[in-house]
C-alpha cells in the first residue's frame, strides 16, 4: 500500500511540511510513503483546461503520477482566515478524478491556536465532491502546532509533565488515525480494482453528480 502526503502551506518551512515529515516516518503499516509540498512547486492556477496542466518542464506531470500511485492520501492544510490553503484547494481542482476516485484520504489542519475545525469543514464540504476522494469519517487537527511533535520538551518544570502527557495522546490518535487510513485503503481497493477492470456503464454522465 503506498501513501502520498500533501502538505499545502504556501510558506517554506512551515508547521504542515513538519507535521507531513512526522506522519512519514511513524507511518509503519503503508509499504511506502511520499511527501509532495506544495509551495515547493510552481503548479499553475488551474483555469479549467487540461493543457494548463501540462506546462512543458512543469511539475503537475510527476505530481499526478504519485497521486495515481497512490492507495491513501493525507491532505494537510493550514488555517488561514478561517479557511483551507488556496495551494490545496488548486491542487484538488487540478487532479484527475480516474486517479483519485474512490481513495481515502485523511484530513489534517495545523493551526497556531485552538482553532483549526473550519478548514477540515470547507474540505468536506466543498472539496472532493467531483475527485470522487472518501475523506475517513475521523480527521485530525493539531492544535498550538508550534508545541507539539517536535522530539523534545517545549517547556520546563510541570509545565513538561502536562506537555508529554498532550504529546503522548496526540501522538496515540496520530497512530488510530493512520491505522484506520490503511484499513480503509485496503478496503477500498477491491473497489477502485472492480471499477477499473469493468467500469459502470455511463459512469462518465455521472461525473459531477446531478
Amino acid at each position: 500500500m503506498n501513501l502520498l502526503i500533501v502538505s499545502g502551506s504556501q510558506r517554506t518551512q512551515s508547521q504542515s511540511a513538519k507535521v507531513a515529515s512526522y506522519l512519514a516516518q511513524i507511518t509503519t503499516e503503508f509499504s511506502q510513503s511520499s511527501h509532495i509540498e506544495l509551495c515547493t512547486h510552481e503548479l499553475p492556477f488551474w483555469d479549467g483546461e487540461a493543457e494548463s496542466k501540462l506546462d512543458k518542464g512543469g511539475p503537475w506531470p510527476m505530481i499526478s503520477q504519485k497521486v495515481k500511485r497512490a492507495d491513501a492520501l493525507i491532505l494537510i492544510t493550514p488555517e488561514w482566515g478561517g479557511m483551507a490553503s488556496p495551494l490545496l484547494k488548486n491542487f484538488l481542482l487540478m487532479c484527475d478524478n480516474q486517479d483519485t476516485g474512490h481513495k481515502p484520504a485523511l484530513l489534517v489542519s495545523v493551526v497556531s491556536g485552538i482553532s483549526g475545525a473550519y478548514p477540515i469543514a470547507e474540505l468536506r464540504m466543498n472539496a472532493l465532491k467531483n475527485n470522487k476522494l472518501v475523506a475517513l469519517p475521523d480527521h485530525l487537527i493539531i492544535r498550538n502546532v508550534e508545541e507539539v511533535l517536535n522530539g523534545k520538551p517545549a517547556a520546563s518544570g510541570n509545565q513538561v509533565a502536562h506537555s508529554a502527557t498532550r504529546e503522548s495522546a496526540l501522538e496515540g490518535r496520530i497512530q488510530y488515525s493512520l491505522h484506520m487510513l490503511y484499513q480503509y485503503a485496503e478496503a477500498l481497493s477491491g473497489i477502485r480494482a472492480r471499477h477499473n477492470a469493468q467500469p459502470y456503464p455511463k459512469q462518465q454522465e455521472y461525473i459531477y453528480g446531478m
